[in-house]
């Protein structure tokens, strides 16, 4: 018999939450029991049939003429005696384990001895070396197949060395990990359990491959000994995950669990991709051993300091030495060295473009910034670009989009071998690091070039520019806020070096084309360009000014049309839930505009891109967020202000004009 003395007790209900002839689960400490109430007696068993582990706190009741009283699984009809854990026919010994019950101040109490120290699992290895490899921030859905990893990720946190971000929606935790990659250069974890978890996180994995930012992707299984059959929720997540994966391995009993973990972060940071781990729900919670240590990064990564070719560089330096309006177009890969590609600008006299993913790497107050080149540009850049008479693309992928002419000479610096003549072949293909490059062209060019000094033109071209959108803001149909508007506004009022991610669709091309940057960073979903990245993404980059000291302090804003913010808006909950100041800039024309344009474009009947919306404004104040809606142009500037300033998650809906973008 148990020593009731010897006992931790726990209060589980009040007398007054069960019903006689009922039941329900309770939790005693970290143990789930299944609580009945008999003829005015309380009584617990373990709350897992032995069969296949149903929930008997969710079964019923049968109690017979004959005294027989019987507690039904809800799963597959295992009965037990709820008073002795007895089954039908059966022996005590052959039954559920039954615990001392006792009635305290109008509280049921159960005994149960003291928990045994935790073991330390094969997954707290790997949670440790993924924290050591300093990824410290997990987006994801704790559930029934990934229970042991997720515990092994509660201690990381309960160790602050890790940041849970409990999400609605596993697409978010992609592209919240997108996001945050795109914003750091670091990788963050994504959590999904087996099976349609898995496969949600499909489409923000991809937008990370295609745009090399590093994610590291954790997703549940089956266990070891039901693979292959066909088990509930089971897909072949290695052939699943093949495509958008650099690396993707299933953890096993024999795995070096540590090992596989570093191997996992490093494709991931030194290869700016997806890596993947699969963790089977019988492996999670293996012992790991007494001799188990976590791994660290130290000695398996080198420097990135790649420096140019010398014949690379002198053909580089002997044709700048020749041009007399040389250009430069800043792609995203540049976004680290743009101190020194500026440097470099500046002794060059040269304009200095962005493609639209660069956008905000040089301010556009700056003397020498031409703003954005491409669909999402404006007329200077472009204006510039047909001037020249050599290129200098620095980090620039050569996007369709961004429309670089072949027709000049062009000098390409990339750190990705890959990229160099990408579409076609360019003059002189440097391999290096920007920073490295432009450093070494710096010091190979004399201080003082006889280029043509170009910030005369640039500011003439500035001034016609603006004078354009200046006018443009007039526009009116009377049917909704033009974009000139909204991003002349937010151009004023969003912090000088604000987060902000943009979605796709019709507000993007409006935002590349009028909101003028001066430090903010900008994130966005480039060559996948998937609709409803923005708010997920700026979930991620919201995390990322929380541990990531660069960042610290930094507003987060994010921004997309009706459209896209309809994909994941169930996560504003989540912004809510945690916290998070982030103010979402929503732009609402009751339509998915940039589908119509591009029917209208193809000669094609504008067909099924009208939406059926919600107030956007109320539903953020349902959620506990603040809510603003905007119709009135003038009204613009303060809303901007008030909820740039309000704590947490705000929304502000503008009703806007699908024809004046």
């Amino acid at each position: 018999m148990t020593d009731t003395k010897t006992l931790e007790w726990h209060r589980v209900a009040g007398t007054d939450e069960l019903p006689d002839g009922r039941v329900k689960s309770v939790t005693a400490g970290s143990k789930s029991l299944a609580l009945t109430h008999i003829d005015g007696e309380f009584f617990a068993m373990d709350n897992r049939c032995p069969h296949q582990g149903g929930p008997l706190g969710e079964g019923s009741i049968e109690i017979g003429g004959d005294g027989q009283c019987w507690l039904r699984c809800p799963w597959h009809g295992w009965d037990f005696d709820p008073r002795t854990g007895v089954p039908p026919g059966g022996h005590e010994d052959t039954g559920q384990q039954t615990f001392p019950v006792e009635v305290r101040d109008d509280a049921v109490y159960v005994g149960l001895e003291a928990e045994p120290a935790r073991v330390r699992t094969v997954t707290d290895v790997m949670a440790e070396t993924m924290t050591n490899w300093g990824v410290s921030s997990v987006f994801g859905m704790v559930g029934h197949s990934n229970l042991g990893l997720a515990d092994a990720l509660r201690l990381q946190e309960q160790g602050s060395r890790l940041h849970y971000y409990g999400i609605r929606h596993e697409g978010v935790a992609s592209f919240a990990c997108s996001g945050y990659a795109k914003l750091t250069g670091k990788p963050a974890a994504c959590l999904t359990i087996a099976g349609p978890g898995a496969t949600n996180l499909m489409t923000g994995l991809w937008d990370a491959k295609v745009d090399r930012a590093p994610v590291l992707a954790l997703t549940g299984q089956v266990d070891v000994q039901v693979l292959g059959p066909g088990a509930f929720q089971e897909v072949d997540l290695a052939a699943a995950f093949e495509p958008v994966t650099r690396f993707s391995q299933t953890v096993l009993q024999s795995s070096k669990h540590a090992e596989l973990m570093s191997l996992a972060c490093k494709n991931a940071i030194v290869e700016r991709d997806v890596a993947h781990l699969i963790f089977p729900d019988d492996v999670q919670t293996l012992p790991a051993g007494d001799s188990a240590k976590a791994a660290r990064p130290e000695g398996r990564v080198a420097a990135q300091g790649i420096a140019p070719d010398d014949n690379a560089l002198g053909d580089a330096v002997a044709l700048l030495q020749k041009s007399k309006r040389p250009i430069i177009i800043v792609g995203y890969g540049a976004r680290n060295a743009m101190p020194d590609v500026v440097a470099l600008a500046e002794q060059l006299h040269a304009p200095v473009l962005t493609t639209f993913k660069a956008k905000g790497q040089i301010a556009d107050s700056h003397a020498l910034a031409a703003g954005v080149l491409g669909r999402s540009g404006t007329p200077v850049a472009s204006w510039f670009m047909n001037e020249c008479d050599l290129i200098l693309a620095v980090g620039s992928s050569f996007s369709n989009h961004t429309g670089i002419t072949p027709k000049r000479p062009i000098i390409q610096i990339d750190f990705e071998r890959m990229a160099l003549g990408k579409f076609h072949a360019v003059t002189v293909p440097v391999w290096a690091e920007i920073g490295v490059a432009t450093r070494a062209i710096r010091a190979a060019l004399p201080a003082t070039m006889a280029t043509v000094d170009q910030r005369g033109e640039l500011a003439e071209r500035w001034t016609i520019w603006r004078a354009e959108k200046q006018d443009r803001l007039r526009d009116d149909r009377g049917k909704g806020l033009n974009s000139a508007s909204v991003f002349d506004a937010l151009s004023r009022t969003a912090p000088r070096d604000a987060v902000i991610a943009v979605d796709v669709g019709n507000n993007t091309y409006s935002f590349g084309r009028y909101f003028e940057c001066e430090q903010q960073r900008i994130l966005m979903s480039g060559y996948l360009g998937s609709i409803g990245f923005s708010f997920p993404a700026a979930i991620g980059a919201w995390a990322a000014t929380q541990d990531q000291d660069a960042f610290k302090g930094r507003k987060v804003i994010s921004i997309s049309g009706d459209g896209g913010f309809g994909q994941y808006m169930g996560d504003f909950t989540t912004a809510v839930k945690y916290g998070m100041n982030i103010t979402h800039v929503l732009l609402n024309n009751a339509q998915l505009g940039k589908i119509s344009k591009e029917q209208l474009a193809g000669e094609w009947p504008i067909w099924e891109t009208s939406l059926h919306n919600p107030s956007f404004a109320a539903y953020a104040n349902l959620c506990g967020g603040k809510g603003f809606k905007v119709t009135a142009a003038e009204k613009l500037e303060s809303t901007f202000a008030e909820a740039l300033q309000a704590p947490g998650p705000s929304l502000v809906e503008i009703m806007t004009d699908a024809e004046l973008i």
